[in-house]
């Protein structure tokens, strides 16, 4: 278990925890400030908790290392499955480019498909921690239900593949303070993206391909982690889940941009 180390933000908020406190006790009739005080720091707590690729609340990988970046090295992180309608196919597209992916799996879903699973392992990429059940409500779980989440997910997911998750991806990236101890007492390290491509959501191809690799937005780039969903994909007009209409040419402008698409695993050693 690693030693948790509150963010410079965290201790502030002790800080005016204590402070509100402290001037309740000793003057009560400031109880307006103090209260006034507690609220906005609430409020701005929930906003870290609301921005998936804020550091605020606690370390949150949104980039690969220097040296990773160094070496042109991307990494393709793929998330909500294993989905036995999708997946097989993903990897006969990562197979067919010689790329590697990172694959955040829902522990119900691995465990409802645990073939899957040890097949994404044996084609050499990496199987991550995106919680046992990715319940929307997760940012409003206290500590202990949170604990209970996310290390039933990693114990799912460390059976099936053969060794313990390294990082966590919170479901939709939406986290409170409660998630960073969370992490540091499992041994895991958030992991969100450089780029999304909202493709739970939108189905046309070429939208989800320019938000991942659109060459006026300078990408796809080194040390670029991109997002992408197997599970809970969007459909095209066609009715085909957007991410296999996508990966052909998003693998080809990073082979083409001179990239190597590898696990996380793999770039932070």
């Amino acid at each position: 278990m690693a030693r948790w180390r509150p963010s410079p933000f965290m201790q502030l908020s002790f800080g005016v925890h204590a402070a509100a406190g402290a001037g309740l006790i000793l003057t009560p009739s400031a109880w307006p400030l103090a209260v006034g005080a507690l609220l906005a720091d609430h409020a701005a707590l929930t906003l870290a908790g609301l921005l998936p690729r804020s550091r605020l609340l606690g370390p949150n990988l949104t980039r690969l290392p220097a040296a990773a970046a160094a070496r042109r090295e991307i990494a393709l992180t793929i998330d909500d499955g294993p989905d036995p309608a999708v997946t097989p196919a993903v990897l006969d597209l990562l197979d067919a480019a010689g790329a590697r992916a990172t694959f955040f799996c829902i522990g119900r879903r691995a465990a409802a498909h645990p073939a899957l699973v040890r097949a994404i392992v044996a084609r050499g990429h990496a199987v991550e921690n995106h919680s046992e059940h990715h319940w929307k409500r997760f940012s409003t779980l206290g500590y202990a239900a949170m604990k209970t989440e996310v290390a039933a997910a990693q114990a799912t997911l460390g059976a099936l593949a053969g060794r313990p998750p390294r990082f966590f991806r919170a479901p939709a990236g939406l986290r409170n303070p409660f998630l960073d101890p969370v992490l540091a007492a499992l041994d895991l390290r958030l992991a969100a993206w450089t780029r999304r491509a909202y493709d739970t959501r939108n189905g046309n191809p070429q939208q989800v391909l320019a938000r991942l690799a659109d060459d006026r937005r300078g990408g796809p780039a080194a040390g670029d982690i991109l997002l992408v969903h197997d599970g809970n994909a969007a459909r095209t007009p066609d009715g085909r889940p957007v991410i296999l209409a996508v990966l052909p040419a998003l693998l080809e402008r990073i082979r083409a941009a001179g990239l190597q698409p590898v696990t996380l695993a793999a770039a932070i050693p």
